[in-house]
């Protein structure tokens, strides 16, 4: 029997008997810990939808950019089948001899049509991407103010309150 020689550098090596933990030298997801349970998801939830009411216009305009892109490129392959469909048709009846052969000026319409779906899909996916990067920037923003406002009102409440177990001086 041959002993098992770690050929890896001083640095890398795992020493012999324990277990290797997923990839890489620091093995594995030992950053990634279990996070705490929410005590009151439901009203968190709540909280965070009126907060965002004042972006609803928005919100609502960016699902249906989002869906209209996506009907828009769901029906593509459908239409190319036509093309497809049309191709194969015309060179059957080639071999069959009983047709004029393939019809491009029908395959070209049908391509036409395929390319503005996709442009049009195209263009309401950059659409939505746009009103979202504005509205992502925008809440993040009020976010931060609003935290820094907090953060002010507490530090205020607390520099004004003596600390306990110390008299107030007259």
């Amino acid at each position: 029997m041959s002993a098992h020689r770690n050929t890896a550098p001083a640095d890398r090596r795992v020493p012999s008997g324990s277990p290797r933990r997923g990839p890489g030298p620091g093995g594995g997801h030992m950053g990634m810990m279990r996070g705490e349970k929410a005590r009151d998801f439901k009203g968190t939830m709540t909280r965070l939808i009126q907060y965002l009411g004042a972006y609803k216009v928005s919100i609502v305009i960016v699902m249906l950019l989002a869906a209209a892109s996506t009907v828009f490129t769901i029906f593509g392959p459908k239409i190319l089948g036509r093309a497809t469909t049309k191709l194969f048709e015309g060179v059957m009846a080639q071999i069959a001899g009983t047709g004029t052969g393939i019809d491009f000026d029908s395959i070209g319409t049908i391509l036409l049509t395929v390319l503005a779906l996709y442009a049009t899909s195209a263009l309401l996916s950059y659409v939505q991407g746009w009103v979202m990067t504005g509205l992502s920037a925008d809440i993040t923003y009020r976010f931060r103010r609003d935290i820094a406002a907090k953060m002010e009102r507490i530090y205020t409440l607390r520099k004004a309150k003596p600390e306990p177990g110390t008299e107030a001086k007259s």
